[in-house]
């Protein structure tokens, strides 16, 4: 009694939960370009140093620090794409003020550390560059507090035997002296030029100033963009349309809806009890994805939903495996018990290896990808990691329950006919 009543109160406590969270769950969903559009700009590289040449490694590099950038400053899954020998395409969804992203995608965002090397007068702008932004340490900025609880950023330096060198030839200087100070640039801007004291050798500097918490919160985030191999001018931007119009993405919601309802009644048809378990579970697993997407900010794609649908496959695969092994076991002549447990076993490592294979090549994908492949990806990994806690785990312990709780007790409810079942 007491497994049936669990039983009961799992199921009708999920049902509750997922028919109170899935209209704003589904509300909440984002929705990359190719769904719900955007716009793009398009750029022409130019290199930072006069004379100097365009190579095919520093156009990827700039567009790969450019879908980096895209990616900080919140863009839904942005798509970056190299054009020729010097030219770079952006498209971006999911950003409301257009111009600011503009702004942030291209300022070189150039961190330099400066001195005066004595030949200027004291009135003249720092002229020596001591540190440049290869020195300092990829997202290496990070906000900190002083004494007096006010915010400042802290910055990594990849070398510190050079900056205890800098800060310790800095400190020899006569105090007062306007030598003795280490300006600290982003891009022509000067944020601090404080006085060194003393040779620094734990290679973190700090910018300190009048700062409130978003002006740090800002310049951190500038600084660990980092500066782009080329310099950037925009060429022309628009707006861009869905791939899959409003009227398609409405289509293809309900070409999935009425493929999961015969997807359900056949499991349902041809296994009956365990199809009606495998049909709940694949409801829980398609609520437990919509729900990582909301929390984890995941942006659907057209590649998304084409490994969505695939996940769901995958799903509906574990439970006719399992489901089949119990049918084979049940007409071998064991008991409805003994059936079920051995057929989930002799069926656990067959699905895991499928899972497990699949999860290894989305990996790489992901790894070795970028812009769609890695959207695919993402969500073919979560697919699998849900499918195995939904379709296999949770499904295998709600059949287990009717069993024990005698709900189950002959085999015609498991779709095993008497005339089939042999004796042992």
């Amino acid at each position: 009694m007491k497994r049936i009543i669990t039983f009961i109160a799992v199921v009708v406590i999920t049902i509750g939960v997922m028919a109170w969270t899935s209209p704003g769950l589904i509300r909440s969903i984002n929705l990359g370009l190719d769904l719900k559009g955007g716009f793009e700009i398009l750029y022409q590289a130019t290199p930072m140093e006069n004379g100097a040449k365009i190579t095919r490694e520093s156009l990827t590099q700039t567009a790969v620090s450019l879908e980096k950038r895209a990616d900080v400053l919140g863009g839904s899954e942005p798509q970056v794409t190299t054009e020729g020998s010097d030219r770079i395409r952006l498209r971006i969804a999911g950003v409301t003020d257009e111009q600011e992203v503009r702004k942030r995608l291209k300022e070189p965002a150039s961190l330099t550390f400066r001195s005066k090397d004595g030949t200027e007068k004291e009135a003249d702008q720092y002229n020596k560059i001591e540190l440049i932004g290869s020195d300092f340490a990829e997202n290496g900025a990070s906000i900190t507090y002083d004494q007096l609880n006010r915010p400042q950023i802290s910055i990594k330096l990849k070398n510190k035997e050079k900056f205890a060198e800098v800060t310790k030839r800095l400190a020899s200087k006569p105090y007062g002296s306007p030598e003795r100070n280490l300006a600290i640039y982003l891009d022509d801007r000067l944020l601090s030029d404080p006085e060194v004291q003393q040779e620094l050798d734990q290679g973190t500097a700090v910018i300190t100033g009048s700062y409130t918490l978003d002006e740090a919160k800002q310049i951190r985030d500038t600084i660990n963009l980092g500066a782009l191999p080329l310099k950037l001018t925009e060429k022309y931007s628009q707006s861009v349309g869905a791939t899959l119009g409003q009227l398609s993405l409405d289509q293809t919601l309900k070409a999935g809806a009425i493929a999961s309802i015969v997807i359900l009644l056949f499991m349902i048809l041809v296994y009956h009890i365990p199809g009606l378990v495998a049909s709940f579970t694949l409801i829980v697993y398609v609520w437990m994805m919509l729900l990582i997407f909301y929390f984890a900010g995941v942006t659907l794609t057209l590649p998304g939903i084409a490994a969505f649908v695939l996940g769901i496959g995958m799903a509906v695969d574990a439970n006719i495996i399992t489901d089949e092994r119990i049918k084979e076991e049940l007409r071998s002549g064991k008991s409805i018990l003994s059936a079920v447990k051995a057929g989930n076993k002799v069926s656990f490592r067959t699905v895991m290896d499928a899972h497990v294979t699949t999860f290894i090549a989305a990996a790489v994908m992901y790894w070795m990808g970028a812009g769609s492949v890695r959207g695919f990806a993402l969500v073919l990994m979560i697919d699998i990691v849900v499918s195995i806690i939904t379709n296999i785990f949770f499904s295998r312990y709600l059949l287990v329950s009717l069993v024990k709780g005698n709900i189950i007790k002959k085999p015609g409810v498991l779709g095993v006919k008497e005339s089939e079942i042999r004796a042992l």
